[in-house]
């Protein structure tokens, strides 16, 4: 069977990075406000202050880093239901992302949407999807809107669309690819391959493992990356968000990654081996790129210091923000159903009788 484990170098290797300390700084304080706000995260969700589905980016801040300096402000974002942290990496708020996870007025789409549907127009952070697969299909056409719309070249916006290693299964993940090689879209699709589609390995599930040749069928041609170093990651986007602009054609980039928990705040990982744990563990992306630095020398103790405790006090303020903001008010809960109005939308209140008598 093919092997489907991501790329490694020899132990006690480190590849000596060319890019500036401020920008190697930027991408470790982004990692670690990541992780910081996720382990939070799954902290209030175990004091019951966030219900509902919570799908956690822990293991995978290096990719989420990686791929969002790649983008463009006037790119488009599409990602699945794991998208706190991609959403704190588009620029949004962090408090108004913890007030959303707690279902709070003064989160970024007024407490409807939740963990899964983290949406900011303004940062072309076009929301999670809690259905597998849901946001291919909207991503490949926005990506026909733009290809319709303007010319190619270095200027053009471009589309990115985040899907994990199950959803190459789907039929909308090949029927997108079908469209976007047909049509000439400029559109990347990221693979983020933590080798678990929730609980069945990749192995036990696509009869071709290396996804990233998934999208030769439609002649999109495609890459793999480890998908724990920032830099990789970035470097393989912009050359496929390059092609997607110049060339107007789409691609393929499959991040290997670890995932550090279940595949939500819910589950046990039962299913795991305690090797693969271990494994998981020993490959954690936020310490590995700490010692990298610190190897460096573009930090040292007392700079990974300080970033650690600003980041501790950016998460203390988003969820005191968070904690302390509003419920949504009864009076609008039909607002926001529809974009527009359409016939027979709903407008009757809790308690209201369900047939009025004149």
């Amino acid at each position: 069977m093919t092997d489907t484990k991501r790329p490694t170098r020899a132990k006690g290797t480190v590849k000596q990075s060319t890019e500036s300390a401020e920008l190697l700084r930027e991408f470790y304080e982004q990692m670690v406000l990541i992780r910081e706000f996720e382990l939070r995260a799954g902290e209030m969700y175990a004091r019951a202050k966030i219900g509902g589905y919570c799908h956690l980016n822990l293991g995978e801040e290096a990719t989420v880093v990686g791929l969002t300096a790649a983008l463009r402000p006037t790119d488009y974002l599409y990602t699945t239901y794991r998208d706190h942290g991609y959403a704190l990496a588009r620029g949004m708020d962090p408090g108004a992302v913890m007030a959303e996870l707690f279902g709070k007025e003064t989160g970024v789409v007024g407490g409807r949407g939740g963990s899964m549907h983290m949406f900011d127009l303004a940062k072309r952070m076009m929301g999670g999807y809690g259905i597998v697969g849901g946001q291919i299909p909207p991503a490949t056409g926005a990506a026909f809107a733009i290809q319709y719309r303007s010319k190619a070249g270095k200027d053009s916006e471009a589309v990115m669309c985040m899907l994990g290693d199950g959803t190459t299964n789907i039929g909308a993940f090949h029927e997108s690819l079908n469209l976007a090689g047909l049509w000439n879209l400029p559109i990347v699709y990221v693979i983020m391959n933590n080798r678990l589609g929730m609980g069945t390995s990749v192995e036990h599930a696509s009869a071709e493992p290396d996804l990233y040749k998934r999208g030769s069928a439609y002649r999109i041609e495609g890459v793999r990356v480890n998908g724990d170093d920032p830099i990789e990651v970035r470097d393989a986007a912009l050359a496929a968000l390059e092609t997607a602009r110049v060339k107007r054609r789409p691609s393929i980039v499959e991040a290997m990654s670890y995932r550090l928990k279940g595949h939500s705040v819910v589950d046990p990982a039962r299913y795991r081996s305690k090797e693969d744990v271990e494994l998981a563990q020993e490959n954690d992306p936020v310490p590995a790129f700490r010692a990298k630095m610190l190897k460096q020398k573009v930090l040292d103790e007392k700079a990974v210091d300080a970033i650690h405790a600003k980041v501790d006090a950016i998460v203390d303020k988003a969820v005191e923000f968070a904690d302390s903001s509003p419920d949504p008010s009864v009076s609008e809960l039909f607002e926001r159903i529809y974009a527009t109005p359409v016939p027979n939308m709903p407008h009757s209140y809790p308690g209201d009788p369900v047939v009025v008598l004149s």
